[in-house]
This record gives structure tokens, C-alpha cells and sequence, in this order.
């Protein structure tokens, strides 16, 4: 990974405003990242910000799979995906799909606001990070 990380940030519905206000509050440090989110969180981050964000179609229209095809060829290093664990999704296979391929990849993930805070505030958020693969390949 690069100095310069690629953000993506995603919410459900009922988890917008927590990541506005999040994203509100570390807008300092954001700003020095590339930034990717999914449809209407993506359209919020952008005017509420005044930053640069990069948007992908909707979750359930496709976004979170986009996002983790950004995942699969390198092009996302870090997903902030502030899910509702109350509230039944209909793109759910989607949803663990992203949080699955993110795993494989070993791209760092923050499901909620402490993990957010705690990885944003890494020192390795503004230095080189060789991340490691994993070899998935069956034992023989």
C-alpha cells in the first residue's frame, strides 16, 4: 500500500449520519487519502465534505460489489463499511461477500466508529505498508 491510501466508505441507511459525523470529524485526515464510496453515502461525503469522493452505484444496485472487485485488483487498500447489524438487507450476500473478499485480500476493514477511529489514527496510515498475501491455495 501506498503512502496514500484508497478509502472506501460505505453506510447503510440508519448508519449515514454516524459516518458523516465521523467523516466530519477526521476530514483532516481523509483529505490526505483517496477517497471511494458507494451511491448516495458517497453523494453526502462529497458536498458535506468538500472533498473529492469517487462514487460507485448503490450497495444493492451493485456497489459493494464493485468495492470489492476494487478489493480483488488492488485498487481499494482500506474499507470503512458501517453496516446495520439490526436492520435485514436485501443485498446481504453482497455484504459478506465484500466482507469476505476483503479478508482475503488482507485489506484492513472497519465496521464501526471505534475500529474506524483506532485504524485511522494507525501510524501506518501515512506510511508504506507491504501488505501480505496469503497463499489460499488447498494443502496438498
Amino acid at each position: 500500500m501506498a503512502r496514500r491510501k484508497r478509502i472506501a466508505l460505505i453506510a447503510h441507511d440508519n448508519c449515514k449520519i454516524d459516518l458523516l459525523e465521523w467523516a466530519r470529524y477526521n476530514v483532516g485526515t481523509l483529505s490526505r487519502h483517496e477517497l471511494f464510496a458507494t451511491g448516495t453515502t458517497g453523494a453526502l461525503l462529497g458536498s458535506e465534505l468538500g472533498l473529492e469522493v469517487t462514487r460507485f452505484l448503490s450497495g444493492p444496485l451493485g456497489g459493494d460489489q464493485q468495492v470489492g472487485a476494487g478489493v480483488a485488483e488492488g485498487r481499494i487498500d482500506f474499507v470503512l463499511f458501517f453496516w446495520d447489524p439490526l436492520e435485514p438487507q436485501p443485498h446481504d450476500v453482497d455484504v459478506k461477500a465484500l466482507l469476505r473478499i476483503a479478508v482475503v485480500y488482507n485489506v484492513p476493514v472497519a465496521c464501526n466508529r471505534a475500529t474506524a477511529d483506532f485504524v485511522l489514527s494507525s501510524p501506518l496510515m501515512d506510511i508504506e505498508y507491504p501488505r501480505l498475501l496469503a497463499d489460499h491455495a488447498p494443502l496438498p
